[in-house]
């Protein structure tokens, strides 16, 4: 079964979060949409563990809600209060009935991972479908306090590195899924192409280069209408992702 994602319905901001039902059953972030555990309850009747991709506040929102309603371990690269088990790269995790790997990609936020399987990757906010900037292969934002263009293309040029050849599906933190199998490009060429447009180095969204005052305060970027948008939990745009 494809990943369920929980988050498609939300009225707020939130990033996507990802139910993958089959065990050990798991949850690829916790989001911001409030009531999120009742949906999770429409699928499961227990989760085994949650995987944080970084803490972000519209990653991890309501994971205090989710863990006390599940009792579910804590997956986190970050030192969060919620965290039972470390993760860090190079390791090994299993989501649903996929082994993935812990590839440590900061650049959008220091604690960021990706989990990298043979089928799938669950990117987080490092390497994106479409965000309203590119509608076919964008990367996080890097331009608060903190955050590392450098850095991203580094965690982006890692990720095309280790992919496998067979990876074909990427579930990301915001947009849409991706497919290869009903989409125009293999992955490995949508990555490609979202490290293409980050080494260019300039402003993700073009609006940035008005105001620095825009970088340090919340900020909607301009949306274009994306292609096939679908659920995704962040049809609103956010100063984060």
């Amino acid at each position: 079964m494809d990943p369920i994602n929980v988050t498609a319905g939300a009225e707020r901001f939130t990033s996507n979060v990802f139910l993958v039902p089959e065990e050990p059953v798991t949850l690829v972030d916790a989001g911001a949409m409030p009531g999120v555990e009742d949906v999770i309850r429409d699928h499961v009747d227990n989760l085994d563990q949650i995987v944080i991709t970084h803490s972000h506040g519209d990653h991890i929102a309501e994971l205090d809600t989710i863990h006390e309603e599940f009792d579910a371990e804590v997956h986190a690269y970050s030192d969060l209060p919620q965290r039972d088990i470390s993760i860090s790269d190079g390791e090994e995790i299993q989501i649903g009935d996929e082994r993935c790997e812990v590839v440590h990609t900061p650049g959008h936020a220091d604690d960021h991972v990706s989990l990298l399987g043979e089928q799938r990757v669950y990117s987080g906010d490092v390497f994106v479908y479409n965000d309203g900037a590119f509608d076919d292969g964008s990367f996080g934002r890097t331009d608060l306090a903190g955050q590392s263009r450098e850095q991203l293309i580094e965690s982006l040029e890692s990720l095309l590195d280790r992919m496998p050849a067979s990876t074909a599906e990427m579930y990301a933190g915001h947009g849409d899924i991706y497919q290869s199998a009903t989409g125009p490009d293999e992955l490995q060429t949508v990555l490609e192409r979202a490290l293409e447009r980050a080494r260019r180095r300039q402003p993700k969204y073009p609006d940035e280069w008005v105001s620095k005052r825009r970088l340090v305060q919340p900020w909607h970027p301009p949306r274009a209408k994306p292609r096939g948008f679908h659920r995704g939990g962040s049809a609103l745009p956010s100063p984060r992702r």
